[in-house]
């Protein structure tokens, strides 16, 4: 029995699975709907979509750098556990969108999904993955530098932290030093590159937190505002030491600044700092709520 472009497209929002996946399915089941979801299911592919309500709380952050092409990318894949994070098989994932991303330069994970990756969409390669390794995975974010610069990424214990450093005016053999400043970034956490891209409200902020702890101590219940504000002035240069690279302490060695061991080697235009799993909310349920869930949908 024949099958049309709409029976894979009906196929696939049904199951979750990846195009290709679903026209072989098709081809296989000699056009037959039911069949053809059967055994997806049996492949355990069309169990793909019953994942993507997880929580993907791990995973990696990893790097693709293009010397000829001064593209440089950081991007960060999700997936549910530590053990999946860890294997070669989820490496393989990350570095091959990686590359997808140097090549494609997508606006965001929407443009992503739609580019190319082995025959298929990235979008469903994702997808298929997801049935392969038997949890969801996920794109969260990625950056793209385009630059006539240097370019140097680090990434840190498999992919928990990783950084990407654009240089320009690089000189030859400073690539020792761009190194150590993406170790530094890494293990810093700086929020800028130099004082003057701080914004003026995170200033104000900062003062505003620093006059309200001042005014707090008894030892300065007597001394006029005028007078905090410009001991605070003074103050500032624990925030800047503390956010801005090149106001940070070497961390090979705290008695210069990053500005001084870098001197003329070359100018940090940007870089950009991905923690693995920032800010996602980690599932934490008892082993008794969880079991009491499994039942109730049981009897569903």
């Amino acid at each position: 029995m024949a099958f049309t472009a709409k029976d894979v497209m009906e196929l696939r929002d049904k199951s979750g699975a990846g195009m290709l996946d679903c026209k072989k399915a098709l081809t296989d089941a000699d056009g037959n709907m039911e069949k053809a979801a059967e055994l997806l299911r049996e492949r355990g592919i069309a169990k793909a979509v019953k994942k993507e309500g997880r929580i993907a709380a791990e995973g990696v952050v990893g790097a693709y750098v293009c010397e000829k092409c001064g593209i440089g990318v950081l991007v960060e894949i999700n997936c549910e556990s530590d053990f999946v994070s860890r294997g070669e098989k989820f490496h393989g994932i990350v570095d091959a969108v990686a590359k997808v991303i140097a090549e494609n330069k997508p606006a965001d994970v929407d443009a992503l999904n739609a580019c190319k990756l082995e025959g298929a969409t990235v979008k469903d390669y994702i997808t298929n993955a997801t049935a392969v390794i038997g949890e969801k995975i996920s794109i969260r974010r990625f950056e793209i530098y385009e630059t006539k610069g240097k370019i140097e990424t680090y990434i840190h214990m498999g992919g928990k932290v990783g950084v990407m450093v654009d240089a320009v005016d690089f000189k030859a053999g400073a690539e020792e030093t761009l190194h150590d400043v993406a170790l530094q970034i890494a293990a810093s956490k700086p929020g800028y590159v130099k004082e003057s891209e701080v914004p003026a409200e995170v200033l104000a902020k900062e003062k505003e937190i620093m006059l309200v702890q001042m005014q707090n101590d008894p030892k300065n219940a007597k001394k006029p505002k005028e007078i905090l504000e410009k001991i605070i002035d003074g103050k500032m240069g624990k925030f800047y030491s503390e956010n801005c690279l090149l106001d940070q302490p070497f961390v090979k060695d705290d008695s210069q600044k990053v500005s001084a061991v870098i001197g003329n080697k070359f100018t940090v235009v940007r870089f950009a700092r991905f923690e693995m799993g920032e800010g996602i909310a980690k599932k934490s349920e008892n082993l008794q709520d969880e079991v009491a869930k499994q039942i109730e949908a049981m009897k569903k």
